[in-house]
């Protein structure tokens, strides 16, 4: 399928993907979009930059355009994704949609949120932390939302939202559509599409554990004293906008007060910011006011910014599954980008780690960028679940998902 019009698309739909320059379905789109129109439920897996958002997208605003009575929810991580998938789907929706949407998000004004939501919106975007409290608060509910969407479910799972993502999950209509989008399928999110969706088709685009093709991976040994240096020099010798990612929130304060006082233009963001100082940062990052930017995990995933041309691992993430999320941010949308790794002696088990998931097969040859013989993997596609398949005997839910041994634990982050 490589043209919109042959889907049947509301014209308004169509109107709105020529406005947006948008013509031909990205990979993912054109295996998604017409299962989700007949209604199925979908587990979608695809690198980071391939249109997921419309994948997804497209067949929710043609469900509400279709059931006037029904209203549809989007969980996401965090605020920054929540925020980036609201305004994609009003972007669809169009200027003159009648629909009226909610954007529920930790960080933002809860007046301005408990106002949008009386004027009962019938569609609903947020993080799970701040919906849940929603539910609490009896501001919000769910009765009829036929339409639910997970996006970046094996994140949400990582930030500890597990039990939040339960109790929502309970407020919504049995019978319902739902598709579910992670970058990684592990087993623990195939239980959870075995739990929570009905009969799922898989929707695999490209390898599930290797970063795009059009990222270039340098790996540079070096000592722990001697990161800073090798960090500047790096910074020194390249041109374009960078994203340096570090674990800690100090560390994010502490490098980019440094990289100023070096005269770089950078800026950090963590999740210790208030969510107006988060934005002012990312804004101008995306004008290019400031040309770095120093991050913790809470940018990894959900940043639209075009044409970041570097990515530096200044520290490396704890889950080998981050590796792939944070080099993702650049080479996307057919751009080529370049992922920096500052690999020290402390980091061999962290490095093998992330090396197993890329290529569990062969040695991993950290020079070339650890890819298998691209001949030698498997093609990807839509396949169906076997009915029951992934269950492991224990109740049934998002709590027993939490409790799989191989799963990295990690303190929830703020979204």
């Amino acid at each position: 399928m490589n043209n919109f019009e042959l889907l049947g698309l509301p014209n308004s739909i169509l109107s709105s993907l020529k406005a947006l320059n948008i013509e031909t379905p990205t990979p993912i789109q054109s295996q998604t979009i017409p299962l989700a129109l007949e209604g199925k439920d979908v587990l979608g897996s695809a690198q980071t930059g391939t249109g997921k958002t419309f994948a997804f997208g497209i067949p929710l605003v043609t469900f509400l355009l279709n059931n006037s009575n029904s209203c549809a929810l989007v969980l996401a991580p965090t605020r920054e994704l929540a925020t980036q998938v609201h305004k994609n789907l009003l972007q669809l929706l169009g200027e003159r949609s009648h629909i009226k949407s909610a954007l529920i998000i930790g960080g933002d004004s809860i007046v301005k949120q408990l106002s949008s939501l009386k004027r009962s919106p019938r569609l609903v975007v947020g993080t799970p932390g701040r919906v849940n409290d929603h539910i609490m608060r009896g501001s919000v509910k769910f009765d009829k939302t036929d339409f639910l969407v997970l996006d970046e479910t094996d994140r949400m799972l990582d930030m500890g939202f597990t039990i939040q993502l339960a109790k929502i999950l309970q407020h919504l209509p049995q019978k319902r559509q739902t598709l579910m989008f992670s970058a990684t399928i592990s087993p623990t999110i195939e239980r959870i599409a075995s739990t929570y969706l009905h009969d799922p088709i898989l929707v695999s685009v490209g390898e599930k554990n290797l970063p795009s093709e059009n990222v270039k991976q340098e790996i540079i040994q070096t000592a722990e004293g001697e990161k800073y240096k090798v960090l500047q020099d790096k910074l020194d010798s390249t041109q374009g906008s960078v994203i340096v990612f570090v674990k800690t929130k100090i560390s994010a304060e502490k490098i980019a007060e440094k990289l100023r006082s070096n005269g770089h233009v950078a800026e950090a963001i963590h999740g210790d910011l208030r969510q107006r100082s988060r934005d002012n940062v990312i804004n101008a990052f995306r004008r290019r006011k400031s040309r770095i930017l120093v991050a913790t995990d809470v940018a990894s995933r959900g940043l639209d910014i075009p044409n970041i041309e570097y990515v530096v691992n200044y520290d490396l993430p704890s889950s080998p599954e981050d590796y792939i999320h944070r080099i993702g941010r650049t080479g996307r949308a057919g751009n080529e980008g370049i992922a920096v790794s500052l690999v020290t002696k402390n980091d061999r088990v962290i490095w093998k780690n992330i090396c197993r998931l890329m290529d569990p097969n062969d040695e991993f040859d950290a020079g070339q960028g650890g890819r298998a013989p691209k001949e030698d993997r498997k093609k990807a596609g839509p396949r169906r679940f076997p009915k029951g398949n992934f269950r492991d005997g224990r109740k049934g839910g998002l709590d027993s998902a939490r409790q799989d041994p191989n799963r990295p634990r990690r303190k929830r982050r703020a979204a």
